[in-house]
């Protein structure tokens, strides 16, 4: 059966783009947005295909994005990791296969960062320990290793060495960098942050802070979003709303506030998930339990910044949204258009490894010239 959504849309903007009811926030920022609208993928499982718009493979083993950009260009920062990932709501399921290295140096793996307790794990000295017997100690730790590479040639050992000397310079930035309460009342009001929580609007925050940090790449994660119907947190009518008002606020604030900054011409933002949802009924018929199953042919994302044209749409799809009739982009795609407009040739950004050429797009991906600026 059809399942008409139970609610509003209208259009807004330049191109008319129909945003949900569900979503005020999102057309203040309509004219600086390209919205794609015929987004496809090849696996219709969450771990699957999470893994593949994260690293380009539906397989564990393969680089994250975040990596390949990291390898590629490498960090602003001396005192922050060049990838940092910060998660709020419910746990992906994929994990840290959707931020990890695979076969390039762990140095390029995402940092997971907490925005509630000690932001990063196991970074505090030891009881006992103060920052000068921790710097001695680095520095004999770093001669060993050093004499170890001299013997080994392991590349593995001087990531250890760069992460040793990561952390010990984090000590004294990564507290006053997630300390979000120092930000002025209006901008902790325009993201709709609470200091001292774990929520999607206080990571927005921080992610702006880190990309003024010179962080080179920011995943931010909120799950939640898995609504087949029925009761409980699966469901259209209760489950959704709750869902659109944590991100909708703080997703258009970040995007605001990176504009006013001057920063918005050199970042971007991708806005999406791994796969769409189908424009029939699943679950009960309940109007209190509405769900829908998962969708590979058409889904929809939508991307602003750095070299994106803004307040347009690409891409249609058919009448009921089923399966993409004009300006296919595969995920593929859409991996190669985010590293052309950073300013990197996806065929050309490769690392061998087991005799063979690998990138983040492996043998396919086509950029999408029409959405860029």
């Amino acid at each position: 059966n059809l399942l008409g959504s139970p609610y509003q849309f209208k259009q807004y903007g330049q191109a008319g783009v129909h945003i949900s009811e569900q979503l005020p926030h999102l057309p203040e920022i309509v004219d600086d947005i390209a919205v794609i609208k015929s987004m496809n993928t090849n696996e219709i499982n969450h771990v699957p295909a999470q893994l593949l718009i994260n690293t380009g493979s539906p397989r564990q083993g393969r680089p994250s994005m975040g990596s390949w950009v990291s390898y590629g260009l490498g960090s602003e920062s001396e005192d922050l990791p060049a990838y940092v990932v910060l998660a709020s709501g419910k746990a992906g399921r994929c994990g840290s296969a959707c931020f990890a290295s695979g076969f390039l140096p762990t140095q390029y793996q995402g940092v997971q960062f907490r925005s509630q307790g000690d932001p990063v794990l196991f970074l505090e000295n030891p009881k006992g320990i103060d920052a000068d017997l921790r710097r001695m100690s680095l520095d004999a730790l770093k001669e060993l290793n050093e004499q170890s590479y001299q013997e080994i040639g392991d590349p593995e050992i001087n990531t250890r060495i760069a992460s040793f000397e990561m952390a010990y310079r984090m000590q004294s930035s990564v507290p006053e960098l997630m300390d979000i309460s120092t930000e002025p009342q209006p901008i902790q009001e325009m993201y709709g942050t609470e200091p001292g929580k774990t929520s999607f609007a206080n990571n927005c925050l921080l992610a702006r802070r880190l990309i003024e940090k010179g962080v080179r790449f920011v995943h931010l994660a909120h799950g939640g979003w898995d609504h087949h119907g029925g009761r409980g947190d699966q469901n259209l009518v209760t489950n959704l709303p709750q869902r659109c008002q944590e991100i909708d606020q703080a997703s258009v604030a970040l995007v605001k506030d990176l504009k006013q900054r001057g920063l918005l011409e050199d970042t971007l933002v991708v806005w999406g998930g791994e796969f769409g949802r189908t424009p029939m009924l699943q679950g009960v018929a309940s109007k209190e339990e509405l769900g829908r199953d998962h969708l590979i042919s058409a889904y929809t994302i939508w991307m602003t910044g750095g070299g994106i044209k803004r307040g347009i749409q690409y891409g249609e799809t058919d009448e009921i949204g089923m399966n993409t009739v004009k300006d296919p982009v595969h995920v593929h795609d859409l991996q190669a258009t985010i590293l052309r407009s950073l300013g990197i040739d996806h065929k050309r950004l490769t690392y061998r490894f087991q005799g063979r050429d690998y990138r983040l797009t492996d043998v396919h991906g086509n950029v999408v010239e029409d959405i860029l600026a």
